[in-house]
């Protein structure tokens, strides 16, 4: 279904596939995960946001004023003052399920210590090609790289299987993963990113969502281009009104009529007694 051009834009509307919905107007899904684990959280004069471990080994950047589309940007260091280990970024067009399904993958391996959120398996790229190879994606192995498709051909994954090199990854030219949505091969819609050394179970935690067949809900003022060109839609209806919510707005209506006549003015309050405004202003 094609949304009217004039509809209401908080009229809500269920989206499928999940790669067509597009990003949220809000990061607070997906900083959620990590606040629940007290992590500590900054702003700073533009409106960004930054989430910080405890432990300063994991910092995340959610932002909406930074220099390119590169909206959130999650990094983990060796220890508080090295160097980067991995790196994830998602751009600012990526469904918002999608982040939340990774930072809260990171927030339980934090729980589990650094073997599991810094030093998780990194060689094991078939675990993260299976949720999307059991929901239809072709998978196709071409040399080094494999890359499996959506079934419409609007959502990819390119895995190299021989390294980049580190500081290229880190520095943003070029990612051992590449996650993508949209109808441009070389410049999609919404990207995703990760480097050689993020653990597996967080880019699997990413995968399995975006081949969860469940709709997501989206406001009509969020739909893009894409989403309303290629998506499924369904409006979601208002609420019907129960027979005790008919009861109270006319009870609340009648209410209205009986104390607020046209022409009058509300009564006055009674003066109150020298002692009654005594005992008023001690309280």
């Amino acid at each position: 279904m094609y949304p009217s051009v004039r509809e209401d834009p908080f009229q809500e509307y269920l989206v499928s596939p999940r790669h067509l919905a597009g990003s949220t107007a809000i990061g607070d899904p997906g900083l959620q995960p990590l606040r629940d684990l007290g992590w500590a959280l900054h702003h700073d004069d533009l409106g960004n946001t930054y989430v910080s471990a405890p432990d300063h080994r994991i910092r995340l950047g959610y932002l909406p004023e930074g220099d390119d589309d590169g909206l959130w940007r999650i990094s983990a260091y060796d220890d508080a003052f090295g160097s980067v280990r991995w790196a994830a970024t998602f751009n600012d067009r990526t469904p918002t399920e999608f982040v939340t399904a990774f930072t809260t993958a990171l927030a339980q391996a934090y729980t589990q210590g650094p073997d599991a959120y810094l030093h998780g398996a990194t060689n094991k790229p078939v675990q993260a090609f299976t949720p999307l190879t059991a929901a239809g994606w072709q998978h196709d192995r071409r040399g080094w790289t494999d890359e499996l498709t959506a079934p419409d051909s609007l959502a990819r994954l390119t895995y190299e299987h021989l390294a980049p090199d580190h500081q290229s990854e880190i520095a943003g030219h070029h990612s051992r993963w590449w996650l993508r949505g949209g109808t441009g091969r070389r410049f999609p819609d919404w990207y995703a990113t990760f480097t050689t050394h993020t653990p597996t179970q967080l880019i699997t935690a990413t995968t399995t969502a975006i081949a969860d067949p469940t709709p997501v809900t989206r406001y009509a003022s969020e739909l893009s281009l894409l989403t309303r060109n290629h998506a499924q839609l369904a409006p979601i209806a208002p609420p019907i009104p129960t027979p005790l919510d008919v009861r109270r707005a006319q009870a609340a209506r009648a209410r209205t009529a009986t104390t607020q006549r046209p022409g009058t003015a509300a009564p006055s309050p009674a003066p109150l007694s020298p002692t009654a405004a005594a005992g008023r202003r001690a309280r």
